[in-house]
């Protein structure tokens, strides 16, 4: 289903920061990166140097693993970045930040994006009153987003809403969990995408 293995926290632990794999257990004392900060394995702990190339493969490992993308995918999404007419590093991110599985997590209709992609391929989601199960389809402005009425009692969804206090919906997303729907109401600018992440460094890794 997913590029994501089982050991998910090592992943944070790599990428030096928490990526929000684990939904709810991210905000709590047993998450992983919270008691060992540092990268996993025997020399984590050592300080390194990392070269260009080195920090170039980083952000962009970081940013896959965030999204939960196979590296091909990711490749694709680049590659339609930079024939877009905008700037590439941030069309990149607007790619991937409108997945319909991001947007399903975003609205906190999911604790996390692999559960998110869980439910859209698995027919819990419709989008504009017509069902998509396919996790990489791309919202537009004005897009409403629905949990499916005979889906709306399920532990993970209900689960979800009930923990979403915990994180910020993003500024360009509107969501009614009452009415267990959203609505997209623009397109995310970089300033609305809070992930820590050099996109410039994307870009070269990809130009080289």
């Amino acid at each position: 289903m997913s590029c994501i293995p089982n050991s998910v926290c090592k992943m944070c632990r790599r990428e030096n920061m928490k990526l929000f794999l684990k939904g709810d257990r991210c905000f709590t004392d047993k998450c992983s990166f919270e008691r060992r900060p540092y990268p996993p394995g025997q020399h984590g702990q050592q300080r390194l140097k990392f070269s260009e190339f080195a920090l170039q493969l980083r952000e962009k490992q970081k940013t896959k693993r965030y999204y939960g993308v196979y590296e091909k995918q990711f490749a694709l999404y680049f590659e339609k970045a930079d024939k877009s007419k905008g700037v590439t590093g941030t069309e990149l991110l607007r790619l991937l930040e409108t997945r319909l599985d991001n947007v399903v997590y975003s609205l906190g209709f999911a604790s996390s994006r692999r559960e998110g992609r869980h439910l859209v391929k698995h027919n819990h989601f419709l989008v504009n009153g017509q069902r998509v199960n396919i996790p990489s389809y791309n919202v537009q402005k004005g897009d409403v987003i629905e949990v499916k009425e005979s889906s709306r009692t399920t532990n993970k969804v209900m689960g979800a809403i009930e923990s979403v206090k915990k994180r910020e919906i993003p500024a360009w997303l509107e969501a009614d969990h009452g009415a267990f729907k959203g609505t997209v109401k623009d397109m995310p600018a970089r300033e609305n995408i809070t992930l820590a992440v050099e996109e410039n460094m994307i870009v070269e890794y990809y130009s080289r």
